[in-house]
């Protein structure tokens, strides 16, 4: 699933994939190729809480 955030032009993107076990595997779009993020359920949950609170640094 693509960022709906992400321009169509190619640009930043950003991908999420729902795995196995409530894990949560992003990466760049634009390198399918390359490293991956994953993150448990709790860990996504309190990633997405935090993104949304503006608490960011």
């Amino acid at each position: 699933m693509k960022s709906p955030f992400s321009g169509a032009n190619g640009g930043e993107c950003v991908e999420i994939a729902h795995l196995s076990g409530g894990r949560v595997g992003v990466r760049d779009s634009k390198d399918r190729s390359g490293p991956a993020l994953v993150f448990t359920p709790g860990e996504w949950a309190a990633f997405t809480r935090w993104v949304r609170t503006d608490d960011m640094v």
